[in-house]
Order: C-alpha cells, then sequence, then structure tokens
C-alpha cells in the first residue's frame, strides 16, 4: 500500500512551507470509476489531476559475498489544491516526495532517507506518458524495456535496473481496486511483479554489484482514507514458481478487518482477483519497538482461498520512524513466504496504525 494516505499528513506543513498568496478556486478531483481501460506505456506515467500517484518498488538483493538485504524506493506525486491559478511556475500545484530504505540485518534496522520538492523541472517532478519521475538526484524511470531507479543518501546509495518478466497485472476489476465497502474508496493500481534486478549498491564506503528479484506497484486516487479505518496490512510477494500474490486488508480501530483483497497470478500468468472472504490475516508473533512502543505482528498466518501461509521477517526491527517529516510511524521491511514449512516466495510487508491512527 506504499504509505500512500499517510503522506497526507505532510501537506499540512508542506502548505505553511511552500504556499504563495494567490486565490486559490475550489478544486475538483476526477473520482476512480470501475470500466477505465488502462494503457501502457501511457498509464505508467504520471495522473496529475489526480490528487494522490505514487510508484513503489520494493524487492530482495544479494551481493556477490551472498548478503541478502531488503529494499524500498518509493516517489509520491501530490496535487494538494493550493495556488492552483497562480501563473507562478514556482507555485506549488503539484509536489514531489520520495523514500529510500535499505533493510540490512548487519545494523539490525532501517537505513532511510527522504526527500520533498515542488514539482518545478528540472529539480522534481513527474512526467506523462511513462514512467519518468525524480525528486533531485533521485529517479525512476522506464528506458523502453525495463525500469531503472539511483538513490543516493547519506549511508547508502544504489543504482538498480528492474527488467519485467510479463506484462503489467491489473489489481481488483480490471485495474479499479477497491478499498472499502464504499466504492468511491477505490484507486486505479497495477502492479509489476518478478522484475529482474542488477546493479550496484553501496553501503558502509563499500559499493558491490547485486542482484535480485523487485515489485513494482503503481496507483493513483484522489481519496483519502476510509472513515473508520485505523491503517492497513498489505503485502506484495514474488512466488518463487514465477507467480505473485499480493494481498491488503483495511483494519477499523479495534484491529477487525474492514476490507480485504488481494490479486494472484499462477506460475502459467493466469490472473485471479481474490475477494475479502478469500484473505485472511491473523497475527502469531509480535515485536514492540523500543523507540516508539508500537507493537507489531512481524509473523503472520495468511490465508488465501484455503491455503494457509505465513510470513516471516528478513529482521524484526524493520520499523520507519518519519515524525520528524511526514509524522507517520509504520513498519514496512522484506519478508520471506512459506507453506507447509517451505519457503516459497519474498517480498514486503507493510503495516501502519500500529503506533496511531493515521491522521488525513
Amino acid at each position: 500500500m506504499a504509505l500512500r494516505w499517510a503522506w497526507h499528513a505532510l501537506l499540512f506543513g508542506l502548505y505553511v512551507a511552500l504556499a504563495v498568496p494567490a486565490a486559490t478556486a475550489e478544486v475538483g478531483y476526477p473520482p476512480v470509476l470501475p470500466g477505465k481501460v488502462l494503457h501502457f506505456p501511457d498509464d505508467g506515467g504520471a495522473h496529475p489531476q489526480f490528487r494522490t500517484e505514487w510508484w513503489y518498488v520494493t524487492g530482495w538483493l544479494t551481493d556477490g559475498q551472498g548478503v541478502e538485504r531488503g529494499f524500498q524506493v518509493t516517489f509520491f506525486r501530490v496535487r494538494p489544491g493550493i495556488a492552483e491559478d497562480n501563473p507562478s511556475r514556482f507555485a506549488p500545484r503539484q509536489l514531489v516526495l520520495a523514500h529510500a530504505a535499505l533493510a540490512d540485518p548487519s545494523v539490525g534496522r532501517l537505513r532511510h532517507a527522504e526527500r520533498s520538492e515542488r514539482a518545478l523541472d528540472p529539480l522534481a517532478g513527474a512526467s506523462t506518458g511513462r514512467t519518468q519521475v525524480w525528486a533531485r538526484d533521485w529517479r525512476l524511470e522506464w528506458s523502453g524495456d525495463h525500469y531503472r531507479s539511483r538513490v543516493e543518501a547519506d549511508d547508502f546509495a544504489f543504482d538498480l535496473r528492474f527488467d519485467p518478466a510479463a506484462a503489467p497485472v491489473l489489481n481488483g476489476e480490471g485495474g479499479f481496486s477497491q478499498k472499502a465497502g464504499d466504492p468511491k474508496h477505490a484507486s486505479y493500481y497495477y502492479s509489476r511483479p518478478q522484475l529482474a534486478v542488477a546493479g550496484s549498491l553501496r553501503v558502509d564506503g563499500a559499493t558491490v554489484p547485486v542482484t535480485g528479484r523487485a515489485w513494482l506497484d503503481h496507483e493513483w486516487s484522489s481519496e483519502l482514507m476510509p472513515q473508520g479505518a485505523r491503517g492497513w496490512d498489505w503485502i506484495g510477494i514474488n512466488l518463487d514458481d514465477g507467480g505473485s500474490l499480493m494481498a491488503f486488508r483495511m483494519r477499523d480501530e479495534q484491529g477487525g478487518a474492514m476490507w480485504a483483497a488481494g490479486t494472484l497470478r499462477t506460475a502459467q500468468g493466469e490472473t485471479r482477483a481474490l475477494r475479502a472472504d478469500q484473505v485472511a490475516f491473523t497475527p502469531l508473533r509480535r515485536w514492540r519497538s523500543p523507540r516508539t512502543g508500537a507493537e507489531y505482528a512481524v509473523e503472520w498466518a495468511i490465508d488465501i482461498d484455503g491455503r494457509r501461509l505465513q510470513l516471516r521477517p528478513l529482521m524484526d526491527d524493520q520499523e520507519l520512524d518519519s515524525r520528524r517529516s511526514t509524522g507517520a510511524v509504520y513498519w514496512e521491511g522484506a519478508v520471506r513466504l512459506f507453506e507447509a514449512g517451505r519457503e516459497i516466495g519474498r517480498g514486503y510487508l507493510e503495516m501502519t496504525g500500529y503506533a496511531e491512527r493515521l491522521r488525513m
């Protein structure tokens, strides 16, 4: 889910910091409606009329010594609805936010960094027509037959190429992904699982070649989080047989499931949308953060249409505390998926709303 709505908590601070004196007309964001046909590569690009959009890449990397790490990079494009009538090219009509993290067992926690900019070429922007989004020296772009991302932070950096193995997977009903009982709470949502990764990673002062497997999510929407929702749990897993599994649930204040859904693609390329009654998350083992006191289920039983699966983390401490910037605290990290004790895939787990309810 890429902490998709949580970044709205940042917008109020950005308004104060970036807004310029101007009369702003009431903003009308377009709704997400069923029946839209997604076209590629065009829909890989930005959709600037919608309120929020994100490109979210997660995966596992292995270096030449066999050391395994998780990584994540996310770019957000946000239309905050301010200064839209201001003719200045410096008006913050669109914002670009970026976040990157490395799950590094050698330090036992996440290495992470962030960027936030108003969209202003060449400093930051998100192109239409194809995937190309950037915030200063951080980039994610589509180059005809592959993606490439470059991130440079103080204690880590990576330059990675992602080669897709198949066409995009359309989540929900042809890319219309509902998030609550009311269909207005929906996004346009597709995934690119089973991305073959090759490139370089800098960590602890050394740059090493890495390979791996990654997952890209791209979503755009105009709605905020459904009323009564506290947070969500989401997984994106590359299965060892070549298939893929995405599943999520929205949680209420008592921790119960308000809504659940998923998408299962088989090794043969058949894609099946999973209904709420076919997806269940059950906590197995919890871990408490020594920094925030938040308690997360770091091991889960995941029931997918009658199959009992189990998630285990690369390491317990994959909490990201961004209270100094976005205001959100959440757990987002690399996990392994097991069935009957045998590992069958790897990917990422995201859990939000455990430290406090997301407010937007």
